[in-house]
């Protein structure tokens, strides 16, 4: 099985319509949606407030504490570039 990475958008209507045209060959393919996140651009404004930090439940009591106090993850932090450095550190690649 071979991955592609494309850029696509979702119309108004759910359809997805796919930016550039791909160089593979016909037949059936799986597809993998993953959104990318954005600002809130509804108008809506929820009446309830906002907890500053999400809730993260641990199974294992010696874990509870651990995710309230972690620091928060960087907007722009790229968490397949981090697997890509952890494996070439611990592969010597």
């Amino acid at each position: 099985m071979q991955a592609y990475k494309v850029n696509a958008t979702i119309d108004e209507s759910g359809n997805l319509i796919i930016d550039e045209p791909l160089n593979i060959a016909p037949g059936e393919v799986e597809v993998i949606i993953l959104q990318i996140p954005s600002e809130v651009t509804s108008t809506e404004v929820s009446s309830q407030p906002q907890p500053n930090k999400p809730k993260r439940k641990s199974k294992v009591k010696a874990f509870a504490g651990l995710f309230e106090n972690a620091p928060p993850v960087s907007p722009d932090f790229d968490a397949d570039a981090a697997r890509w450095e952890a494996l070439k550190e611990k592969h010597n690649l």
